[in-house]
């Protein structure tokens, strides 16, 4: 399982961006997803958190209010809407997969199996 992210960018603090995670040849359909962030020496933390359904969701208190977890499973992605985005959640973004059966609905980076290569995202003026 090879997850892909894209979407990132750079934009000004109060934008938004729109980040995709997928798959090639394996449906995501029966995983849960998560979005994570890391920058250079500093620890790869959770952002948001999707069922394999999209009927649960849970977020990091960072980005509640401004961040949406969403997914298409027709069309085998995951969506993270950020919007009113700050110069703090510059990072590389990270999005990482659990079979659903093994999801505890928590943004611990030890609880995902799978995980793609990121996408950059920067925040300034």
């Amino acid at each position: 399982l090879r997850l892909v992210e894209s979407g990132g960018g750079s934009v000004q603090p109060g934008g938004s961006l729109t980040l995709s995670c997928t798959a090639s040849e394996f449906n995501l359909a029966d995983h849960a997803i998560g979005w994570f962030r890391q920058n250079p020496g500093s620890e790869r933390v959770g952002v948001a958190t999707i069922s394999a359904s999209g009927v649960s969701t849970n977020y990091a208190d960072s980005v509640k209010g401004r961040f949406t977890i969403a997914r298409d499973n027709a069309e085998n992605t995951i969506y993270l809407q950020m919007n009113s985005l700050k110069s703090e959640d510059t990072a590389t973004y990270y999005c990482a997969a659990v079979p659903q059966r093994r999801w505890t609905g928590v943004l611990f980076t030890h609880d995902y199996e799978f995980w793609g290569r990121g996408t950059r995202v920067s925040v300034s003026t």
